[in-house]
């Protein structure tokens, strides 16, 4: 049994080292290609750069409004997480606490947003944004991904407050506080877990939508990244150095993100399993 131990641990650190190295592998490639240019691309695509140059960043900043693209990015991504997670965990308290004949009813609606594609009504949505005049604004794009975001939302924080022992709110409200105060003060702050999860999956979500911004932005000043670096391919070309430089600097607020709440990303997937 000994030496079966012995024997196993080396292994799975092999397994473990080849996986992330398949993981991370295509990252690698994106950023050393963000230094060639494109004919190296095609013509080296696996090895190192010749030289590392910063040509393909500065070419990509004088062809396309990077800056303002990653302005906007942020913007809809920021507010689409603030504005789920705070809805949510209002909707998802009241389910998951307040007993009414109802309740199982509200959830299984929140539910079918999981079951039926949103795209597909997607000729009623830009009518439903052309008659509110949200076309061409940043905030069709945020109450889309705040449709798209609840479902899964309220299912993970639902299940994260039915697990969460009523002693602390009958102890709190014993002390006078109301239900916003035992949410705000005793429960959110117990669920980091949970928020971790909703926050790194809704953001990457929205940072990384590509279509509902193809569908409503057509003025250049509101594009997303995704859709912004549309303008670097040609009608017979692309510019894929500079594409690939605009890709190494897209990625890196999702790879600060989810470096910080990794943690509780991994403790939101995971816990409940033993319960």
């Amino acid at each position: 049994m000994k030496n079966s131990s012995m024997w196993s641990k080396p292994f799975y650190y092999v397994l473990v080292f080849v996986v992330a190295t398949i993981s991370l592998y295509p990252i690698f490639l994106m950023f050393l290609s963000s230094f060639k240019t494109s004919a190296e691309i095609f013509k080296n695509p696996l090895g190192l750069p010749t030289h590392f140059s910063l040509d393909t960043y500065r070419t990509l900043l004088s062809k396309v409004p990077f800056d303002q693209y990653f302005i906007n990015s942020v913007i809809v991504s920021v507010t689409s997480v603030v504005l789920v997670v705070l809805f949510c965990s209002l909707a998802a308290y009241y389910i998951a606490r307040f007993k009414f004949s109802w309740n199982n009813a509200i959830f299984f609606i929140f539910l079918l947003g999981m079951m039926i594609p949103i795209k597909l009504g997607i000729v009623p949505l830009f009518i439903l944004m052309r008659d509110l005049g949200l076309i061409n604004s940043l905030w069709s794009l945020i109450f889309m991904n705040i449709a798209t975001g609840t479902p899964l939302t309220v299912l993970i924080l639902t299940g994260f407050f039915k697990t969460m022992p009523i002693e602390l709110e009958e102890a709190a409200r014993m002390d006078g506080a109301g239900n916003l105060r035992v949410l705000w003060s005793v429960l959110l702050p117990l669920m980091r877990p949970a928020l971790g999860t909703v926050v790194i999956v809704n953001f990457i979500s929205s940072w990384n939508d590509f279509f509902f911004p193809l569908i409503f932005i057509t003025e250049k000043a509101k594009m997303t990244i995704p859709v912004g670096m549309l303008s670097l391919f040609g009608e017979h070309s692309a510019d894929w150095g500079s594409l690939f430089a605009g890709l190494t600097l897209a990625s890196l607020p999702m790879m600060i993100l989810f470096f910080v709440a990794s943690k509780q990303f991994m403790e939101g997937l995971t816990a409940g399993a033993v319960k």
